[in-house]
């Protein structure tokens, strides 16, 4: 039998590697479900997404009165809350940045934690976003709608 005394090793334990590579991984995944919300919502009239001004968004006949439509390319949703009465807001949801998709009996909805707002001024209408949609400038000339 010999005499000779094991030394530790001078790496990382095991449990320290798997613990910083489970940190890693949960931070690459809060990453990428980002909130997308800066805290900046006031409901200003900031174009989306650097959408040009002056942008054509569509025709007044393509938003049904109560209802809207979501104009994806340029991140904008266009409501008709009263007949001939039209008004914009950003499409991010303010809870975690996902796009709206669908616009309902007065109700724009998001898809990914079913928020929905308000389609005469962007408010919420019910959570988990607190924050209202913000406003888009658009203008109205004849049968076409401008972004601002």
């Amino acid at each position: 039998m010999t005499s000779e005394s094991v030394q530790p090793t001078t790496g990382p334990a095991r449990r320290t590697v798997m613990a910083a590579a489970g940190a890693a991984g949960i931070a690459v995944a809060l990453t990428a479900c980002g909130s997308g919300d800066d805290g900046g919502g006031d409901g200003g009239t900031e174009t989306g997404a650097g959408t040009a001004a002056g942008t054509v968004l569509g025709k007044t006949s393509e938003i049904p009165e109560g209802g809207g439509k979501v104009f994806g390319d340029a991140k904008v949703v266009v409501t008709q809350p009263t007949a001939g009465e039209f008004k914009a807001f950003s499409s991010t949801c303010t809870h975690q940045g996902c796009q709206v998709k669908e616009i309902a009996d007065g109700i724009i909805h998001c898809p990914c934690h079913q928020s929905e707002f308000s389609v005469t001024d962007g408010s919420v209408k019910k959570g988990p976003a607190t924050k209202p949609l913000p406003a888009e400038q658009i203008t109205v000339d004849g049968d076409t709608i401008t972004l601002v």
